[in-house]
């Protein structure tokens, strides 16, 4: 299904509102943009999709006090996830149906090589993604699956993909390839991709504003530390590396992933242990990284038992910030001159402990913490550097909703600032 061209000047066209959604292989997260300002008008999340006890949260925030609804009950797949969130929006007045809805717009995790920026997909776009499911395995299917599903919603309107692995594209080769031989690397494309490339584009960015400088004049090590975590080093606006691979199982220590580990691990698993090809990836990405070393891949819950005296806790925390240590140290060698070290996501802009002690003992590199500053509880942007550091050290609240939503207003909305039609289908490539 190709969606039909939007004419210049048609209700598509002059439309200021963008839905963005993220799916996930059994949840669904949604939040519907006013452009204009770049506001939420609503957020929702359709979790457990397939399950007896899914459950759909829908937060209208168009007026008052957010008030979140909740529905549950089996929602059987990802066509009836779309269509309950459908209906919630609606009720406010906001449904899919409105002129005034100007695209939607996709997290897809993977897009290789070829999707260097925000593209509108067509039949080719979603065959060029189901071509990488085999480097995400995870991710790509379902975000396909939403993809597909929206499509039946809205086939006029166009569907337009942000890719995570876009902002790396921009790696030179000698940090994005593996040391393996060339031809099987090529034939398997096998290489360093990176992942939460819309966080990173918009941190940096935002970080650059905080300094009150261009993200052309500035270098930053973006450290996005959630569930999944990883680290870039921007150079002047531009990805010069990044810390996940081929897949996100590369780089930091994560919740529940190892990050960086011996490849031969595999091999002697196999051999030694008996352990399958499936029972090692999921050892890897599921039970390794916080949880693998404590048990909890919850920092709140870490830090709680190291007050306690838990060693094991606090061993783990202290794997966990070696690791950012270390990749601090290897970026700011990268970059040469670093103007900031951005923490972001769930622990980087919580997580004042974790900061703290990753920048500790890296003076010499011009970093410090003032402790002060850095147990300050904010939603903005902010330092966390005292005034005399040659380094600044921030905290940035990342928005890649907001950073999914601008991408593909971008691109939708080019047409009506240059007096051109808008070929809804046709590749940004």
């Amino acid at each position: 299904m190709t969606p039909t061209p939007m004419k210049e000047g048609s209700a598509a066209v002059q439309a200021r509102r963008v839905l963005v959604l993220n799916s996930g292989s059994s949840s669904v997260k949604y939040q519907l943009l006013d452009m204009n300002d770049r506001s939420r008008l609503a957020i929702g999340l359709v979790e457990r999709i397939g399950e007896e006890t899914s459950r759909l949260l829908h937060t209208p925030l168009t007026g008052g006090d957010a008030e979140t609804r909740e529905r549950t009950g089996r929602i059987a797949d990802h066509a009836a996830a779309l269509k309950a969130a459908a209906e919630e929006l609606a009720a406010d007045g906001l449904g899919l149906d409105s002129p005034e809805l100007a695209a939607i717009g996709h997290r897809v995790v993977h897009g290789g090589l070829r999707f260097t920026r925000p593209t509108v997909i067509t039949d080719e776009v979603l065959t060029e993604i189901e071509r990488l499911v085999p480097v995400a395995p995870l991710h790509n299917p379902a975000n396909i699956t939403g993809i597909r599903t929206a499509q039946a919603l809205r086939p006029d309107l166009p569907q337009v993909a942000v890719f995570d692995t876009a902002f790396h594209t921009t790696m030179p080769e000698y940090a994005a390839r593996y040391a393996i031989d060339v031809e099987t690397a090529d034939a398997h494309r096998i290489r360093r991709y990176g992942f939460h490339g819309t966080s990173h584009a918009y941190v940096s960015r935002k970080a650059a504003e905080l300094l009150g400088r261009t993200p052309e004049e500035v270098n930053v090590i973006v450290l996005h530390l959630g569930n999944g975590a990883s680290a870039s080093a921007v150079a002047a606006g531009r990805c010069v590396e990044t810390s996940m691979g081929l897949t996100p199982l590369e780089g930091l220590v994560m919740g529940t992933r190892s990050g960086d580990i011996d490849p031969a691990v595999t091999f002697h698993l196999k051999r030694v242990a008996g352990m399958s090809t499936d029972e090692i990836d999921v050892l890897l990405n599921k039970k390794s990284g916080l949880l693998g070393l404590c048990g909890d891949n919850d920092m709140r819950e870490i830090r709680r038992r190291i007050d306690e005296g838990d060693e094991r806790a606090a061993l783990a925390f202290d794997i966990y910030v070696h690791r950012l240590k270390k990749y601090i140290g290897a970026y700011s060698a990268v970059l040469g001159r670093v103007d900031a070290v951005v923490f972001t996501a769930g622990v980087g802009e919580n997580s004042a402990p974790v900061r703290e002690a990753a920048i500790a003992g890296l003076e010499e590199l011009g970093l410090v913490v003032d402790a002060g500053l850095n147990a300050v509880r904010s939603g903005e942007p902010r330092l966390i550097s005292p005034n005399y550091a040659r380094v600044a050290v921030a905290v940035v609240p990342t928005d890649e909703e907001l950073e999914i939503a601008d991408q593909t207003f971008a691109l939708v909305g080019r047409a009506e600032s240059a007096g051109q039609e808008v070929p809804v289908g046709q590749v940004d490539n």
